[in-house]
């Protein structure tokens, strides 16, 4: 280890004395929930959600349960083997596997959030587009450029950040709304839905998509990162903070985006339509708002696209500098300029996309699910060490869990990108 590897502390710690904390400092501690929420839910959320209600009706809503039960397991793994080590997950990997397996996990986790930026600039542009009418990849440099701006201006990136947090409250409002207000929703096919688990034909890629933007073993992974910059301590294991976090994240993704799959089911499903542009993805809006759709919907992306980048540029920047021993403190000069480089690269393959920005969304947050088999695998064998977990009680329920959710996402992430990848790397390569 060098100078920028916490040191790992050697002592257990007494879970009998740790009391649980009142739910006023529970809120002070939270946070990093507040911000993956961010992440996750940007233009792929959006789009995959609607893309599931649309093609499928409610046949695929049971596909909540699963990220409800691997979105808890991936993010209370992460934290436990990060406040028990006193390191954040790649730094813990590096610790216990050392530098070859860290950078593996860091270049794999790279590449996924860089697929996962690409779709969040298509996103941007989709939503200027519903706004003012412009091209969306015109929309998209536009916001390349503020985003820059914002990287480096002093105070900007706290005004932004509560804007975009009153975009996306207001999409939350606006699908919610569109729910209630068409009177068409049916209890019975929901049950049916949330009952039967199946894959209807065509659906495995688009699942992956949904699942690996709503749960995913790298958000836990940067969770880690986040906790540190929160300050946590090994005492947050059990006093509440890791399980309050977890949950407020958990809940604020399933509301958000089973609104969002009821609503394309309820409004689009109907229709027949294949879901390929903005314009129809407003359209989910239009029986309760009317020709006010394309502008609320214009705002839901674009505030989702931009808070989503802002995250996930970091993101993509800090794993990469976990996986080779790097600073990863967000204030570091390395992470503003690398993630300013990262959007620029990104940018350039995402304008060599002919198709639609929507189609792009679509097909970078599939390809989002390349780290999975990589950093899972190395999450779950530190779960299971028993150096570890020496000191507290053995977490068998949750290595049970955790095992499970990545078996199940090991083996959906082969089957569905054995196609999709190739289709997504050929349709790139084809214009480059």
């Amino acid at each position: 280890m060098n100078e920028n590897t916490p040191t790992p502390p050697e002592e257990g710690i007494n879970e009998a004395s740790t009391k649980r904390l009142p739910a006023k400092e529970l809120l002070k501690r939270v946070g990093p929930s507040i911000v993956l929420t961010g992440i996750v839910i940007g233009p792929g959320a959006i789009t995959t959600a609607s893309m599931l209600g649309s093609n499928y009706g409610y046949a695929m809503l049971w596909l909540l349960i699963p990220i409800a039960f691997m979105g808890t397991s991936f993010l209370l793994t992460t934290y436990r083997i990060s406040l028990l080590t006193g390191l954040p997950a790649i730094h813990a990997i590096r610790h216990y596997y050392g530098k070859f397996a860290a950078g593996f996990v860091g270049v794999a986790s790279f590449l996924a959030c860089m697929f996962f930026t690409m779709g969040n600039i298509s996103g941007t542009g989709a939503g200027m587009t519903l706004l003012f009418g412009i091209n969306w990849k015109l929309g998209s440099i536009i916001m390349i450029a503020v985003m820059i701006y914002c990287y480096f201006a002093k105070d900007v990136y706290s005004k932004v950040e509560k804007a975009i947090l009153l975009c996306i409250l207001g999409m939350i409002v606006s699908f919610y709304a569109t729910l209630i207000g068409t009177g068409d929703f049916s209890g019975g096919e929901a049950i049916s839905g949330l009952t039967h688990w199946y894959f209807p034909a065509g659906s495995l890629a688009l699942s992956l998509a949904f699942i690996s933007t709503n749960a995913s073993v790298t958000t836990g992974v940067y969770g880690t990162y986040l906790g540190a910059e929160k300050k946590w301590k090994k005492e947050d294991l059990t006093n509440g903070v890791m399980t309050t976090d977890t949950i407020a994240h958990i809940v604020e993704v399933i509301l958000i985006s089973g609104a969002m799959v009821l609503v394309g089911a309820i409004v689009l499903h109907p229709t027949h339509k294949v879901l390929n542009s903005p314009q129809q993805l407003a359209d989910m809006l239009v029986p309760v708002l009317g020709n006010a759709a394309r502008y609320i919907m214009g705002i839901a992306l674009l505030g989702a696209a931009f808070s989503s980048l802002l995250g996930n540029t970091q993101r993509t920047v800090v794993l990469l500098n976990a996986g080779f021993n790097k600073p990863t403190n967000l204030a570091d000069k390395s992470i503003r300029w690398g993630s300013m480089i990262v959007l620029i690269i990104c940018a350039v393959i995402a304008f060599s996309y002919n198709g639609s920005p929507v189609q792009l969304i679509y097909l970078s947050n599939v390809a989002t699910a390349v780290a999975t088999p990589v950093s899972g695998l190395f999450i779950c064998m530190l779960l299971w060490r028993k150096d570890i977990n020496a000191g507290t009680k053995t977490p068998r329920v949750l290595q049970i869990c955790m095992t499970i959710s990545y078996g199940f996402c090991l083996i959906l992430t082969v089957s569905a990108l054995a196609t999709a990848v190739p289709k997504f790397v050929n349709s790139i390569a084809a214009i480059l």
